[in-house]
């Protein structure tokens, strides 16, 4: 049991923490689970889990907290992150810090499941990509075994969802994608309901690619584009 991923569950409501590491725990992964932020913090310092799940509404320091001073670390651990609002503005928030995806309490368990495999699964499309051969787009050169971009030869910093993202739209260059096969090809599960998750991390690789040659088109009521100017 030592070698399967730990997956680090923070929620101070203990059903929620039950329910999700009984189906987390029958799909083999080890699972921790901590009730406010500071232990949050502590428990990624000390156990180097492989995923987080992470309330946004926690005592101490809030979720939202957690996540940017992990993403402030430069702290790659995927994270996931939920909350109980109906409203789009702690979704957004999150990702805009660097969460990788969401869910809206209640949440059906075993598409929490599904959302920690996607993400432990990227570990294994790493592994895929560092034997590609790098993409030069004009002046842009996106190379999947170093998993760096380079603009005019200096680097953009992408978290690895992003670059995940732009790699797919990268190889699928001047072909349309919906959001729902951007989300399998490069979150690595279908469709689900809940894709505001692709267009934050568009317009994130948008602010961050605004000198590139490659730009990122949106086609109302498709999906998005990659093109080379």
């Amino acid at each position: 049991m030592g070698d399967q991923p730990l997956i680090l569950v923070v929620d101070d409501e203990p059903h929620i923490t039950q329910l999700a590491r009984m189906y987390l725990e029958r799909e083999g992964y080890r699972v921790h689970s901590v009730a406010d932020g500071e232990a949050a913090l502590e428990a990624v310092a000390s156990l180097n889990p492989d995923a987080l799940v992470l309330d946004i509404m926690l005592p101490k320091i809030d979720g939202l907290e957690v996540c940017r001073r992990l993403r402030a670390e430069n702290n790659p651990i995927p994270i996931i992150m939920l909350t109980a609002r109906g409203d789009d503005y702690d979704k957004i928030l999150g990702l805009e810090l660097g969460a990788d995806d969401y869910l809206t309490k209640p949440f059906n368990p075993r598409e929490l499941v599904a959302r920690v495999k996607a993400l432990l699964r990227r570990r294994d499309r790493f592994a895929t990509q560092a034997s590609q051969t790098p993409v030069r787009l004009g002046n842009t050169l996106v190379d999947p075994g170093a998993r760096e971009v380079r603009v005019d030869d200096e680097p953009v910093p992408l978290r690895a969802q992003e670059f995940d993202l732009l790699w797919v739209l990268v190889q699928h260059r001047g072909m349309v994608l919906s959001r729902e096969q951007l989300l399998r090809l490069a979150w690595g599960y279908d469709y689900i309901g809940q894709t505001r998750t692709v267009d934050v991390h568009i317009a994130h690789l948008r602010k961050k690619l605004a000198n590139s040659d490659i730009r990122i088109e949106t086609v109302t009521g498709v999906g998005y584009k990659l093109v080379v100017d």
